[in-house]
């Protein structure tokens, strides 16, 4: 098959186009804008592959996407492209509404006029896969409940509310104009390639450096993590396999409170690398409490039951393992990490994007 892969360049979307390179038969294109979260060293492992293509495309611009995607002539497009920061979310609300909700509608009538014009049978097989998030749900604190598929929409966040809303168009697209399409809600994501701005990552760097490890509130907030190439394997078999007009939750059975998450990497860190910057005796001494966020979900949890009994998919990792390989992979990618550091992962694009 072809499949299009939105926001490709970003954490989740580069795990999905290795995923489908390193494991499948098929062709990926990912199409990204490239703004700060997106890192083509994080397709150099496939990058040389004859079954993976790379065009750089707003999402904002249709006539663009109404040119890649009837020239590629995709059995599939898996759209993740999306602003995903909440902190820039409530900084910068702007950039959010014009790439997830607008930008969403750009690619949803792009593809609506492409699936029209293709025949029978293969209007039958195209799939539009739109991946979201758990934070449209809204906040869990103070029960014991799980997110469903079922649950009601409650953002809380700039981000999360335009998720929310892209959400809701791909659902409206399906019921009025036939447009084949799945959603998918994930939970925290994590693992090799996260953008150093995200907890998990920050947490590991700095402690490498001996910076203080700042931590909202007082660190009680709880999520739930999966590790994101069991995500990319979800996705993929969603893509595939899922049944038209369903969503699916995907979680990965480990919730967490902020705090132990930062203990972990320092203890782990322990373990790794003993030999400390200077001045640092223990790694968990560096741990400090900051102000909390504006608005802050104080809980997330997933029920994945459905896509478990419907497909088969359940997560391979334990947090705990998951855990090990993601500070493993970031002490073995120093350079990827410092080229993000000194800005020189994005001066490097157009000599990349020339090759």
């Amino acid at each position: 098959m072809k499949i299009i892969v939105t926001g490709g360049a970003g954490f989740i979307g580069s795990a999905v186009a290795r995923y489908i390179v390193k494991h499948t038969l098929d062709e990926v294109l990912v199409i990204d804008k490239l703004t700060y979260a997106g890192n083509l060293e994080s397709l150099d492992d496939v990058w040389t592959n004859e079954r993976f293509l790379f065009k750089q495309i707003d999402i904002c611009d249709k006539q663009a996407l109404d040119d890649v995607i009837v020239n590629y002539s995709p059995d599939i497009i898996m759209h993740l492209a999306a602003e995903s920061h909440v902190d820039r979310s409530i900084d910068n609300p702007s950039s959010f509404i014009e790439t997830n909700i607008i930008g969403t509608y750009a690619l949803l009538e792009s593809s609506l006029n492409y699936w029209r014009k293709l025949d029978q049978t293969r209007q039958s097989t195209f799939r539009f896969h739109h991946i979201s998030t758990d934070e449209v749900y809204g906040d869990l604190h103070g029960t014991t409940e799980l997110f469903t598929e079922k649950t009601p929409y409650s953002p809380s966040s700039p981000y999360s509310a335009s998720k929310a809303s892209s959400d809701h168009l791909v659902r409206s697209w399906h019921r009025t104009f036939g447009l084949p399409t799945i959603i998918t809600n994930c939970s925290n994501n994590y693992g090799p390639y996260h953008f150093p701005e995200k907890l998990i990552p920050l947490m590991i760097l700095n402690s490498l450096e001996g910076k203080p490890l700042p931590v909202y509130g007082n660190g009680q907030q709880i999520r739930d993590w999966l590790y994101v190439e069991d995500h990319a394997r979800a996705l993929y078999l969603v893509a595939n396999q899922a049944k038209i007009g369903e969503n699916y939750n995907i979680g990965g059975h480990n919730e967490r409170k902020n705090i132990d998450v930062v203990n972990l990497i320092c203890d782990l860190l322990e373990e790794l690398v003993p030999n400390k910057p200077n001045g640092v005796i223990n790694y968990k001494d560096l741990i400090c409490f900051v102000t909390d966020r504006p608005g802050h979900d104080q809980r997330y949890a997933i029920d994945a039951s459905k896509i478990y009994h419907d497909l088969g998919w359940k997560p391979q990792e334990t947090f705990e393992s998951g855990m090990r390989k993601t500070v493993e992979w970031y002490l073995k990618n120093s350079d990827w990490c410092n080229h993000i550091k000194d800005g020189s992962y994005a001066r490097s694009r157009q000599g990349i994007l020339k090759k």
